[in-house]
């Protein structure tokens, strides 16, 4: 084997195309992992908001920048539990879907605002800009509506407690 003096060994990890592979790669997950806040982001639109306004207001009146930010946070989660409990309580369907609508709107009209931001960067024509920003209203809003709606299990009305399935009327049970 034979040394040359000042030369740097060529590995692969190093080369100038591993390195361009590797920027490509990393930018993927990146863009990927902001659509993925962005989406979550949209589809909590309300409590976002809601949480957003209570941390501004609780910074102006003297709480400090942590302050503000945890009061928005639990003013946040709590306005997401209670939507779902109102959802999950509510036992008519007019006041089931103010709820739900009172978070899908927001929802889908950020999830329209986003699509239409990102559209921007690839599409030329403000025609199909418009029809990407309004499926992605649609998809988020959806996912909003879903979101509320599946994750809020009934409640039980008062009275009514779970218990084992009863068989039907004249039906043959093992024991007789």
């Amino acid at each position: 084997m034979v040394v040359v003096e000042g030369a740097t060994p060529a590995t692969p990890v190093t080369g100038a195309i591993t390195m361009l592979i590797v920027g490509i790669l990393l930018n993927i997950v990146g863009l990927g992992v902001l659509c993925w806040a962005l989406f979550a982001l949209a589809i909590h639109a309300l409590p976002f908001f809601v949480g957003m306004t209570a941390g501004i207001y609780s910074f102006q009146i003297g709480m400090g920048p942590f302050g503000a930010i945890v009061v928005g946070f639990i003013v946040a989660g709590f306005t997401l539990v209670l939507g779902r409990y109102a959802f999950s309580v509510a036992r008519g369907p007019v006041v089931r879907l103010l709820i739900g609508l009172l978070f899908a709107v927001p929802a889908a009209r950020a999830g329209y605002d986003m699509t239409l931001a990102l559209s921007h960067i690839g599409i030329p024509s403000e025609w199909w800009r418009e029809s990407f920003a309004v499926l992605g209203a649609i998809a988020i809003g959806s996912t909003a509506w879903a979101r509320v709606s599946t994750l809020a299990d009934p409640a039980l009305r008062p009275g009514v407690t779970l218990g084992p399935i009863q068989p039907p009327n004249r039906a043959m049970t093992a024991g007789g």
